[in-house]
């Protein structure tokens, strides 16, 4: 079932969801279930699953040369979403990128979650790889994630790269895009960000989920502000509780968030990370409340591979 009609058909209701990072490379998949089995109580309609691109690292080849070895960390998206859906009965949503992607690449991998039954994607043009400092394309790949919505949404016109393709089926394909309240780290603003989001909706994509925030007020303020430009799908909040002292370091430095001063005291008073965990719990408790009463259709949890914290929210907020 699409991310749409799960809303609709919930009539009114707040949903819970959450996202996984696929297991590091070597490791079972089982670590993905043990994540997932205490969270299914609270009946998630659909579970996200992150795509990791490859990266780039240089090793001594002797003579001073140096050879690139292409490594990547985390695979198997796709598998994974087909497991998913295999054992629990609900729906995965895979990421697909552009970077790491050409046209090709990503056709390839839309007709494979095709074949298996997975018809929500979410399109995100992805980050720069550790040796670049801005984000590079593959040759005859997307540059924006405004492309790549729109190649999915020729798929489901029933349009391939390959125009000779005779009877060519139609994808179904419901296309989620990511979407930032306190502006994309490299948007010069948050009016021209959400420009350029708008154009993503115009190319076909049909829900929005936001990138993380810890003031309510913020996401509340950007919702207003699409809605004033014309933005009319739902706009899906991302949530994730803080668990440990370096994220109060970390996830402005990575993620470009502000942290509301009272979050930030009460971390710096804790004594230890099982406090600081309780705190990051209790402060996204209330934020769940919040969105709740204000009839948000999902509240989408990032939850990092770990279910505990998200369990702890959940048990009191659905």
């Amino acid at each position: 079932m699409k991310v749409t009609e799960h809303i609709k058909k919930a009539n009114g209701k707040t949903q819970f969801s959450f996202e996984i990072l696929p297991p590091l490379k070597g490791q079972h998949i089982q670590s993905i279930f043990d994540n997932i089995d205490p969270l299914m109580e609270f009946k998630p309609p659909f579970i996200d699953v992150t795509y990791h691109r490859e990266e780039y690292t240089y090793k001594d080849a002797g003579n001073g040369l140096l050879k690139k070895q292409v490594v990547k960390k985390r695979p198997g998206t796709v598998g994974i979403c087909a497991a998913i859906q295999n054992k629990y009965g609900v729906d995965a949503i895979p990421h697909i990128l552009c970077g790491g992607f050409t046209k090709e690449d990503t056709e390839n991998f839309l007709i494979d979650l095709d074949f298996l039954g997975i018809n929500n994607v979410m399109a995100l043009r992805g980050d720069a790889v550790k040796t670049e400092t801005y984000f590079k394309p593959e040759k005859d790949g997307h540059t924006y994630a405004s492309q790549l919505v729109a190649q999915i949404q020729e798929l489901n016109k029933g349009n391939y790269l390959d125009e000779e393709l005779q009877n060519s089926s139609k994808t179904n394909f419901c296309i989620g895009v990511a979407a930032y309240p306190e502006k994309h780290m490299e948007a010069p603003s948050l009016e021209s960000d959400i420009h350029f989001l708008k154009e993503k909706i115009k190319k076909g994509a049909e829900y929005i989920v936001t990138q993380m925030f810890f003031d309510n007020d913020k996401y509340f303020k950007f919702v207003k502000k699409c809605r004033d430009a014309g933005i009319e799908v739902p706009i899906i909040p991302g949530l994730k509780p803080i668990a440990t002292k370096k994220q109060l370091n970390l996830i402005p430095h990575r993620f470009h968030v502000d942290l509301p001063e009272d979050l930030i005291l009460e971390i710096i008073k804790c004594k230890n990370n099982e406090h600081i965990r309780q705190v990051g719990v209790e402060w996204c408790i209330e934020q769940s409340k919040e969105l709740q009463k204000s009839g948000i259709p999902i509240l989408h949890y990032y939850s990092m591979g770990k279910s505990d914290n998200i369990k702890a929210i959940a048990s009191q907020v659905f």
